[in-house]
């Protein structure tokens, strides 16, 4: 059986670079993961063809990055009983609202999990990924439990240090009162 459990697929290769961020998450989530170009509009046969077969391969999801028309992620989700994360790619002169419009607007029956465009998108759609398989790996949802831990005690850290500054600026005001 194939380790991979994600899936990613990009619209185009010009997509690789905002989409390395979700990369970085997986791996260090410790989940296998596979990265394909593969176009709904330029080559559907191969895109028909990941689908159909990934939960074979033993993909449990499929990140789907794309801009302008963005029909990547609809057409996986239409063709495979996977969930689908969809990722709106800002390379347009619409600065990515274009996909944004395409990936979340699906019809009933055909379910998109639509993030924000760019790279915010891309590293929300891993970590999505990872609380999915989680369900079913205590591992990985242990790794996802750290990880949340670690984003409150940042923001406890950012607060401790603005409040830091609030007390001198109040400390200032004093003295020059």
């Amino acid at each position: 059986m194939n380790p991979v459990k994600i899936g990613i697929l990009l619209g185009s290769d010009s997509d690789f670079d905002t989409s390395k961020a979700a990369l970085g998450i997986l791996d260090d989530f410790g989940i296998p993961w596979e990265i394909h170009v593969l176009s709904a509009h330029r080559n559907p046969k191969g895109v028909h063809e990941y689908a159909a077969r990934a939960h074979e391969r033993g993909i449990q999801v499929i990140i789907c990055a794309a801009g302008m028309a963005a029909a990547l992620a609809g057409t996986v989700a239409a063709m495979t009983p996977l969930p689908v994360i969809g990722v709106p790619m800002a390379g347009s002169s619409l600065s990515g609202m274009d996909a944004l419009y395409a990936t979340v607007q699906m019809p009933t029956g055909v379910p998109v999990a639509t993030m924000s465009i760019g790279s915010a998108g891309a590293k929300n759609a891993a970590i999505f990924a990872a609380q999915i398989l989680g369900l079913q790996d205590s591992e990985v949802r242990a790794r996802v439990v750290a990880y949340k831990q670690g984003l409150d005690a940042s923001v406890q850290e950012k607060n401790r240090r603005v409040q830091e500054q609030v007390q001198k600026l109040k400390a200032a005001r004093t003295a020059g009162a």
